[in-house]
């Protein structure tokens, strides 16, 4: 009997992330750089705030401020956020466009679970690029979810690009995952694992990754660059804020209860429930 290869639909999963919001020192460059190199478009736009996306989705939001400090790399925030191509030909085609624009590249990764591309924007927020395999091809004999560092056969890849020419973030990508530089992966798992409710889907020496619905991660949490960090100091660039789109309004209830039994502060408004995690970063829940 032949099967059919499954891809992993995102809108099923309990919970999935919807816009990354990053405060930035240059505004100008830092929009520009994502319109130019990843084909994102502006959703919305005022003097000191950038939203971009596709059609009106909003993926990236970028809050401008001069006085910022500059990023640290060794404090805890972001270690990139992760746009999910829907097809290894869309991927392809980005490759060959940022080939043509000379966007140098940080690294080339295949995960078993996708195949994955590296960069980072002008203020060192990193990126990632990515396509997923079909679900079938994540699991090993057990059941669990296998990943790995493996070199990424390029040349495969841009071989799939069918021919086409790249014309901007396709319609219906979106940030498939968001992975985090924390000061303690035992902390981050009380916080992603024990508050919000996501399940441990993988782990990595010094890194967990957490998964909602059955996918390899929509979050994840190391401690490669920022070991022992502790929170992140006011008025630096960088990660700033991650929305998480929760299919059931009962599970934010639910994820409020825990929040107050752990005795963490949070907002509840028209925006959903706004709790920040141990370093700083605000996460909303919304439906």
């Amino acid at each position: 009997m032949t099967t059919v290869d499954h891809f992993f639909d995102m809108t099923t999963a309990p919970m999935r992330i919807g816009a990354v919001r990053l405060k930035v020192r240059d505004l100008d460059a830092v929009s520009t750089f994502y319109q130019m190199a990843l084909g994102l478009s502006p959703v919305a736009t005022s003097e000191h705030r950038v939203t971009l996306g596709t059609g009106d989705t909003p993926f990236l939001e970028l809050q401008g401020d001069p006085g910022l400090s500059p990023l640290d790399p060794r404090q805890a925030g972001l270690f990139h956020t992760a746009f999910l191509m829907p097809t290894r030909s869309d991927l392809a085609r980005w490759v060959a466009h940022i080939a043509e624009a000379g966007v140098p590249l940080h690294g080339a990764s295949d995960h078993i679970v996708s195949e994955a591309l590296y960069l980072a924007d002008p203020e060192g927020n990193g990126i990632e690029v990515y396509t997923d395999r079909p679900v079938s091809a994540w699991h090993g004999e057990g059941g669990e979810i296998r990943m790995s560092t493996d070199p990424l056969d390029l040349q495969g890849l841009l071989q799939s690009a069918a021919g086409t020419e790249w014309s901007g973030f396709p319609e219906n990508g979106s940030i498939g995952h968001v992975h985090l530089q924390v000061g303690d992966t035992g902390e981050a798992d009380r916080f992603y694992r024990d508050v919000l409710g996501l399940d441990i889907a993988a782990r990595y020496p010094g890194a967990s990754f957490y998964g909602s619905g059955g996918y390899h991660h929509q979050l994840a949490g190391n401690i490669w660059n920022s070991r022992r960090a502790s929170k992140r100091p006011e008025g630096m660039a960088g990660l700033d804020a991650i929305e998480i789109v929760v299919r059931d309004a009962a599970d934010i209830t639910s994820i409020a209860g825990r929040v107050e039994s752990a005795g963490l502060e949070s907002i509840k408004n028209a925006n959903g429930l706004t709790v920040r995690d141990p370093w700083g970063t605000a996460i909303t829940l919304k439906n």
